[in-house]
């Protein structure tokens, strides 16, 4: 039986307290139960305050086999951070946004730089996604066409230097991890645009990747409820280009969206759930304890309200 945990980002003390509040014990050193797992949804890097403690707890359990840590595409960001293509440049530019984002964790690691790269290292081991039988766990989307790709590819799941050196926004693979770890988007309709969390101006939608398209409004169809979304249909040519997640599928579970508000309202179908509730921005760190169910309960919802000082 596992817990799925949201995005962390860096709130070690957040995290201690909801594993404590599920019942797990830290005598041995490492967290564990006598009867559970965690499920790590990704996002364990920038943002908050204790980064390093976050990830000595989350690999600890990991080398215990008490947890399972997905790839989140924060994790993905600093792999390319820190990763040179064929031209010698690095693989995620290292513009003034990219920087920023990833600034919290360089300074937290700034006199452990050994330290760093080697979590660097441990990030290219961790899986993009899980799956058992009556289950399924990915960072942002579960797209089966892509996972699929991913499957055939990636080595036991995980990321190799060698896929790495065939990365480039011209590639399969680069579709299936964008897709994966960061969602899917939708282009609003010419001249709309909004302001996302950090501040940038955005005009792709992330979308409810799940739900069928078809005579959906933007509004209905995006993740968020910006003032600048209208209520016009999505086009039909659009709506064609993404596969709903069928009822009848596995239960899958995802972080990555920034939710607000009480936890339960991220079970949106009886078999999709999300367990991000935007700790790093005043939110709450969120678990769901899933017991083997097909279809997902708001009962099931645990978390815990950091202090912010």
């Amino acid at each position: 039986m596992y817990d799925i945990i949201g995005d962390v980002h860096g709130h070690a003390d957040a995290l201690e307290q909801l594993l404590q509040k599920l019942g797990y014990d830290n005598s041995k050193g490492y967290y564990s139960h006598p009867e559970r797992k965690i499920i790590f949804v990704g996002d364990y890097i920038d943002r908050g305050p204790k980064i390093r403690e976050t990830l000595a707890i989350i690999k600890a359990m990991v080398e215990h086999e008490q947890a399972i840590a997905l790839m989140g595409n924060h994790e993905f960001n600093a792999i390319l951070f820190n990763s040179l293509d064929t031209d010698g440049n690095y693989m995620r530019e290292r513009t003034e946004k990219n920087t920023h984002q990833h600034n919290e964790t360089l300074n937290q690691f700034a006199e452990y730089v050994e330290e760093y790269k080697s979590y660097i290292e441990w990030f290219k081991t961790l899986p993009l996604f899980y799956e058992e039988k009556g289950l399924r766990v990915v960072h942002a989307c579960w797209d089966e066409d892509q996972i699929q790709y991913l499957r055939d590819t990636l080595y036991n799941d995980r990321l190799t230097d060698q896929l790495l050196s065939y990365y480039s926004k011209e590639s399969k693979l680069y579709d299936a991890i964008e897709v994966t770890l960061k969602g899917k988007e939708l282009q609003m309709p010419e001249g709309l645009f909004f302001y996302d969390k950090d501040g940038h101006k955005r005009s792709e939608l992330r979308i409810k990747w799940w739900l069928n398209p078809e005579n959906l409004t933007y509004r209905k169809y995006s993740m968020e409820d910006y003032d600048s979304l209208v209520d016009d249909l999505v086009p039909t040519t659009l709506a064609r280009q993404n596969k709903p997640y069928h009822e009848t599928e596995k239960p899958v579970f995802f972080g990555h969206y920034w939710l607000k508000g009480d936890a339960e309202v991220s079970v949106y179908e009886k078999n999709v759930c999300c367990v991000d509730y935007s700790v790093a921005k005043m939110g709450k760190l969120v678990a769901y304890r899933w017991n083997g169910e097909q279809c997902l309960h708001p009962d099931n919802f645990y978390h815990v309200n950091p202090i912010y000082c």
